[in-house]
């Protein structure tokens, strides 16, 4: 006998996620600041490593630069996996975030690797450091704009589990951390420490060659279809299970698509039941997993139990 799911009632709207107005706003909101925060930082540091020379100052201006370039990447990503599903993408156009989040990678590593470079040749050829009070004011200055962005991207992160502005805000987070190292750094040299800028500055750039690692392995699990996490996977079952006709579950299947869960299991049922009463446990099944997981996509599959005898 062919098998057909008989709940297919989704979360999603054409195979994809119906956005709330409200999320599609905070979304779009998340990465028009990112780009605005990250011009702004670098016209601060270009400044800041005009009137210092600071090896520290310039590797947080590279990697403004890149941020910049990524964050421009992520606000198309987001915009386009906002996009309805249509006939050609029937679940949506969610992994457009996880390509987002690898051209992010790719961005950071070639930053780091860059700056890489320039910390070797400022320890062979030293250079002095000058108006160091300039530098760290402004880099206080990208200090506190990073710590708001940051805040805007967690929540947003939070309320859409968007996984191109997660990846946003993790190398903007190793950017807050770093901004503060620079500052040490430049207090430093003020007492007669300048070989402490450069070393700094390698210290950073394998951290931010660590950051864009955290960012590709997320998002080629995205792409590839990886399970959800064992705890969300148990989650799933627990809720299932909770129905009090339901009599088993088995051959779940879940994975990410951007902000979405797409989940897939049978459950075990009384096998004299109505097709009718059937149909109405999978839909309650349904809606209690939305409501634990808001942006999922649910088909479910009913088995009768106990199973037909040979």
């Amino acid at each position: 006998m062919q098998e057909a799911p008989i709940s297919e009632k989704k979360a999603l709207s054409d195979g994809t996620s119906q956005e709330s107005s409200d999320t599609v706003r905070l979304l779009k909101l998340t990465t028009y600041a990112s780009v605005v925060t990250a011009v702004i930082l670098i016209v601060a540091k270009v400044f800041a490593w005009g009137a210092s020379g600071s090896l520290s100052v310039l590797a947080s201006l590279i990697d403004s630069i890149m941020d910049a370039a990524a964050s421009i990447i992520n606000l198309v990503a987001v915009r386009y996996a906002l996009i309805p599903a249509d006939d050609d993408h029937k679940f949506g156009h969610g992994k457009a975030e996880a390509l987002a989040g690898l051209g992010q990678a790719m961005f950071i590593t070639g930053s780091a690797i860059f700056l890489l470079f320039n910390s070797v040749d400022r320890m062979l050829h030293p250079r002095e450091i000058e108006q160091v009070s300039v530098a760290v004011a402004i880099m206080v200055f990208s200090i506190i704009a990073t710590a708001i962005l940051l805040m805007l991207q967690r929540y947003t992160v939070k309320r859409t589990q968007s996984v191109a502005i997660k990846a946003d805000s993790l190398h903007y987070a190793a950017d807050l951390f770093t901004n503060v190292g620079i500052v040490v750094a430049l207090m430093l040299t003020q007492v007669g420490w300048p070989g402490v800028d450069p070393i700094f500055a390698i210290f950073i750039a394998f951290y931010v060659l660590y950051s864009a690692w955290s960012i590709v392995v997320e998002s080629v699990n995205d792409l590839l279809d990886k399970e959800l996490p064992e705890s969300v996977q148990e989650a799933i079952v627990e809720v299932v299970v909770s129905h009090k006709e339901v009599r088993g579950v088995h051959d779940l299947r879940t994975r990410q698509s951007g902000r979405n869960k797409i989940v897939q299991f049978h459950i075990e049922m009384d096998r004299d039941l109505p097709l009718w009463h059937a149909h109405g446990i999978a839909e309650e099944i349904e809606q209690k997993l939305l409501s634990e997981f808001p942006e999922v996509d649910v088909i479910i599959h009913q088995d009768p139990y106990p199973p037909q005898s040979a």
